[in-house]
């Protein structure tokens, strides 16, 4: 070859790796709810926060609704690198090897969101996004969706009201225990098909905070809410670990600002739109609202109460005590 065409060769290499090196680096966050939910929103915020921290390096794609990944197959992705970056719901954590997430979803374990982030923004919540690490996933905040109520084609007051319906739930077995508690027989349904099994069924009621209930149209097909505020429903934000360690140190600075920054907005979205989700869904006269008296409220912790005991055993005593003396509410004490 004549030392011309290896100069050209030498100089067309190196332009090819300089256009390559000013490539951004692409992050897939893949979530499972709609665009205009708090946490389709929040996704959105950390994007933009992204490219405006790394000046462009770095350029996160969201993809809502399952487009990407659903329910069953969301965590396995980000295991395998096919995804980046997601946000399940701290249910979806028992099935990595992770059971103690579920303790989130213990009914009545917090009164309200300074109880509850009294955890998730403490030394409680940081010792459990550090149990992911030998899963390979990385935990980088918790984000809120919000305080559940109750969906049914009847009207749910009582306990005893409960009795014999098909209630949807996410897969995890204290949810499962809570419904049968209450005397429901709890069914687990993937969140993109639960519209269609109220519809045609399959289940009679479910429970979601009012923005996921609204932005999923369940309320189209479900005659009453319980304003019951039972349980909660959270996100933990979670990437792929191998991912994240192999990105520069400067680039994960950013992204962690970003990160900071996108969960401020999207614990203040999340509560702000379930306020505004219930009057929609008010507004809308397809389904009735239904506001518990203290002396229903306080038959529905009692009847809920031994489902922390029981639990005890699968999430861990000590963590459920330390929640407990964060917050400073033990419902066991009813």
């Amino acid at each position: 070859m004549k030392p011309g065409s290896i100069v050209i060769g030498l100089l067309c290499l190196l332009c090819t790796l300089a256009v390559q090196a000013d490539e951004p680096i692409v992050i897939k966050f893949s979530h499972v709810v709609a665009a205009d939910t708090p946490k389709g929103k929040a996704a959105e915020r950390f994007a933009q926060l992204a490219k405006e921290k790394t000046k462009g390096r770095v350029e996160v794609s969201v993809y809502p609704n399952s487009t990407l990944a659903g329910d069953k197959d969301e965590m396995q992705n980000l295991q395998l690198g096919a995804v980046q970056m997601l946000a399940p719901s701290l249910a979806k954590f028992g099935p990595l090897g992770v059971k103690e997430f579920e303790v989130f979803d213990l009914p009545y374990l917090f009164d309200d969101y300074d109880q509850l982030h009294r955890v998730t923004q403490g030394p409680v919540g940081q010792a459990l996004l550090a149990k992911l690490a030998d899963k390979g996933v990385l935990g980088l905040a918790f984000w809120d969706n919000g305080f559940k109520v109750m969906s049914a084609n009847k009207p749910l007051h009582e306990v005893k009201d409960f009795r014999g319906q098909k209630m949807r739930i996410q897969s995890s077995k204290v949810l499962e225990a809570q419904m049968r508690a209450l005397g429901a027989d709890p069914q687990v349904i993937p969140f993109g098909e639960v519209y269609q099994a109220l519809q045609t069924g399959v289940v009679d009621g479910t429970e979601n905070p009012p923005s996921n209930l609204y932005t999923q149209k369940m309320y189209e097909v479900q005659k009453f809410v319980t304003d019951s505020n039972h349980g909660y429903l959270g996100y933990a934000v979670i990437v792929n670990k191998a991912f994240w360690d192999g990105l520069p140190a400067d680039i994960r600075s950013a992204l962690e600002e970003a990160m900071a920054e996108a969960t401020v907005y999207a614990n203040e979205i999340a509560k702000q739109e379930n306020v505004e989700a219930l009057a929609k869904v008010k507004a809308s006269g397809k389904s009735e609202i239904i506001a518990l008296t203290p002396e229903q409220k306080t038959a529905w912790k009692k009847a809920l109460a031994p489902v922390h005991r029981k639990m005890e055993a699968r999430v861990g005593k000590g963590l459920i005590q330390s929640i407990y003396q964060a917050t400073g509410s033990d419902i066991s004490k009813l």
